[in-house]
């Protein structure tokens, strides 16, 4: 599955494609993939102009001019091809094999800037919605959904007010969707490991007897922004996941400090400790037993 950073690599290559242009021609080949698409689909797309191309946690949000908002979800396998002045690019390459590309191309967009934008699915877990725009939020995809970790409402505030009373462990915590939307498994044990902060820490080990938040509430918000920041402009943690919009790898994977390194030394200068794993709800969490003790808050 993407994580946050992918889906933003995703999205900015497929933004000067589509937005200001309109859908002429939507082509759906079958009638589902993850879920049925939408009643009157491509009727409800065709002669829409795309106002905005945004995210939303792991979800692509293309606002339409009828006021509707067309969700995308990418899934396991989904890809999205953009073949504009005779060029093809792919704006994200993922780790499982598609299969070759055609045989799952299950949607295409002619636009009216004369670019065509299709979208490849060989294991079809993506899928396509449209929602009004008014109702996007009490939507069925994001009703109940958490704050955006890139947003201005992630703060050590915040994250006392979440994590208060839970003894919850912390990376459970930061992986729950309700509390933050789209944080994903490398990118909170990348977090974790340069905040010094135990994976399975109580969540609520961040918080005072005063409801407070600690120093390292305040340090975990900071670095939870960092660690996606970075990720985005280095093209998300490829790990022959995705690529660029210029088909070149991102280079986030060479900054991983801890994630898939079991057995490694830590990259914590003087450190002498070796990464550990621990699976966690069934994933593997990489940590340094040294740099991240128990008793650290």
């Amino acid at each position: 599955m993407p994580e946050l950073p992918e889906v933003e690599t995703v999205r900015r290559g497929l933004e000067p494609a589509m937005v200001g242009a309109r859908f002429t021609k939507v082509t759906q080949r079958r009638p589902d993939l993850r879920f049925p698409f939408p009643e009157r689909f491509t009727e409800r797309l065709e002669g829409q102009e795309v106002t905005a191309l945004g995210r939303r946690a792991k979800y692509l949000l293309a606002d339409l001019s009828s006021g509707e908002v067309l969700v995308m979800h990418l899934g396991m396998s989904g890809r999205f091809l953009v073949t504009q002045g005779g060029t093809t690019r792919m704006p994200g390459e993922f780790h499982h094999e598609h299969g070759g590309l055609g045989a799952h191309d299950h949607v295409v967009f002619q636009l009216s800037n004369g670019a065509a934008v299709t979208y490849n699915d060989a294991r079809r877990f993506g899928f396509m919605d449209l929602v009004p725009r008014s109702a996007i939020e009490t939507s069925k995809h994001f009703a109940g959904m958490g704050i955006e970790p890139l947003g201005n409402e992630l703060s050590g505030e915040t994250i006392a007010r979440l994590f208060a009373g839970k003894r919850t462990p912390l990376k459970a915590a930061l992986l729950d969707q309700r509390l933050i939307a789209g944080l994903g498994n490398i990118y909170v044990c990348e977090a974790l490991f340069r905040t010094g902060l135990h994976p399975e820490a109580p969540a609520g080990s961040l918080v005072t007897k005063k409801g407070e938040p600690t120093d390292k509430a305040y340090q975990l918000a900071d670095v939870i922004r960092d660690v996606l920041t970075e990720a985005v402009e280095a093209g998300g943690s490829t790990l022959r996941d995705h690529a660029q919009v210029d088909g070149s790898l991102g280079y986030f994977q060479h900054s991983f400090r801890v994630y898939d390194r079991e057995g490694e030394p830590c990259a914590t200068p003087a450190c002498t400790g070796t990464v550990a794993r621990l699976v966690q709800s069934g994933r593997s969490t990489f940590y340094c037993p040294e740099c991240q003790k128990r008793s650290r808050t």
